[in-house]
């Protein structure tokens, strides 16, 4: 095997050597050194497309009989990401790196420097590549599993390390080129770390924001966000190193900085529309001079309305046995009495917890809010069974229309103000 490789090396140098000297006979006067390196890196250039364009095949060939993706998420994603495709490029330019010294052997030794260091910048490069590619892998292969919490981490990572591996490699870059040691370059860094942090400040935040949002998985691309200090509800488009894209309801598209999900209150209606519930939280103010007890007749009045008609004769059993024992019974103040708004409250709860369009899993209650000079609030707290918006209002208003209009029965005033013109 050492005999056969050691053929191949000497009938390589024989055909470089005939090379040569056929480029220095018909070189012009002060020619060579140019026309020999340009040479040089054609014949590499070709060895290298060769041997790139055989290793892509067989590579690419292999991985025809792994396309399930189910089956095999992570061979899927690296050749989505066509990590082969660099690792093709870095094979294939080591072994040109390797042979490179066998072409022109012992003539103009400048041209081997000078190649020398053209390929390890090369191999920066396709190194520098390769890792960018094995992001895109790691992100194809969270799209496959759908685990979106880990895209969104894997989308700040990546942004951070683009901006560092570009920082990196140049510096690397720099001292191939130029034959510089890297802790010369790094060294000088100290000054400038100030200058660093303040110029990539939005970017460190935003590093900061995908890690701590991916962890505690509270938000995530296509979840239905409301945002209070913007005045933006919608679905998160995007999440990226720098700005979160959300699609507004009004076909508008708002940006705002990522490192705002820290900072920045915001609701995740995500798990209301996932639930297919929507809370209805809504208040009804009524004019406190429309308050009254309500007297027999008012009480027998009330009794043909069906939904508090059982509720209507237990209290009224229940309020005349209080009243036997009372001093001054004639007088309706004393003792327990039955208001209107009372009655009301108690028929509000009860018209809720009948409609079909409420969730009776939920919370289900009409409740007093404290006294406003607009009025005393009777608030609605319940959960509509339909998250979708144009239906929740729908139900929402049905309630409310009747609720308004049914107060007139019990002799209660809506409150509202009145312009005079």
């Amino acid at each position: 095997m050492k005999d056969e490789i050691q053929d191949t090396k000497n009938f390589i140098q024989e055909l470089s050597e005939v090379l040569y000297n056929y480029i220095s006979g018909i070189s012009p006067s002060g020619m060579e050194f140019i026309l020999h390196i340009v040479i040089k890196i054609g014949l590499l250039i070709g060895i290298f497309l060769i041997i790139d364009f055989i290793l892509k095949f067989i590579i690419n060939s292999g991985s025809r009989f792994f396309h399930n993706q189910e089956k095999y998420p992570i061979l899927n994603s690296i050749k989505a990401s066509k990590v082969t495709n660099s690792l093709a490029h870095f094979i294939a330019l080591t072994i040109v790196g390797g042979i490179q010294n066998f072409i022109f052997t012992g003539h103009l030794p400048s041209t081997t420097f000078f190649i020398v260091r053209m390929v390890n910048l090369g191999l920066v490069l396709i190194v520098a590549g390769m890792l960018y590619r094995s992001l895109t892998a790691f992100r194809n292969y969270f799209v496959i599993k759908q685990d979106f919490y880990n895209i969104m981490a894997l989308n700040a990572i990546s942004e951070t390390v683009k901006i560092l591996g570009i920082f990196i490699f140049s510096i690397v870059g720099i001292c191939v080129i130029f034959g510089i040691k890297g802790s010369t370059i790094v060294g000088s860094l100290g000054a400038i770390t100030a200058v660093l942090v303040l110029v990539f400040r939005d970017t460190i935040l935003g590093f900061v924001t995908g890690i701590h949002v991916a962890t505690s998985k509270s938000l995530k691309v296509g979840d239905w966000v409301s945002i209070p200090k913007y005045s933006i509800e919608g679905n998160i488009a995007d999440i990226s190193l720098l700005t979160t894209k959300i699609n507004n309801f009004d076909k508008t598209i708002s940006s705002i900085p990522t490192y705002d999900l820290l900072t920045t209150e915001i609701k995740n209606l995500q798990v209301m529309s996932e639930s297919n519930t929507r809370r209805i939280k809504k208040s009804i103010y009524f004019n406190i001079n429309s308050f009254k007890f309500l007297r027999e007749e008012d009480i027998e009045r009330l009794k043909d309305i069906n939904l508090i008609s059982e509720y209507l004769e237990g209290k009224s059993v229940e309020l005349r046995k209080e009243k036997e024992n009372i001093d001054h019974k004639e007088n309706i103040i004393n003792g327990r009495q039955l208001t209107n708004i009372g009655v009301f409250r108690y028929y509000a709860q009860r018209y809720i917890e009948n409609d079909p369009d409420i969730d009776h899993n939920g919370a289900m209650m009409v409740r007093q809010l404290d006294i406003t000079p607009q009025g005393l609030p009777l608030e609605v707290y319940c959960f509509a069974n339909d998250s979708k918006w144009e239906h929740f209002e729908q139900i929402q208003a049905d309630i409310f229309d009747h609720l308004l209009v049914a107060s007139k029965e019990f002799d209660l005033q809506v409150m509202q103000v009145n312009v005079k013109v």
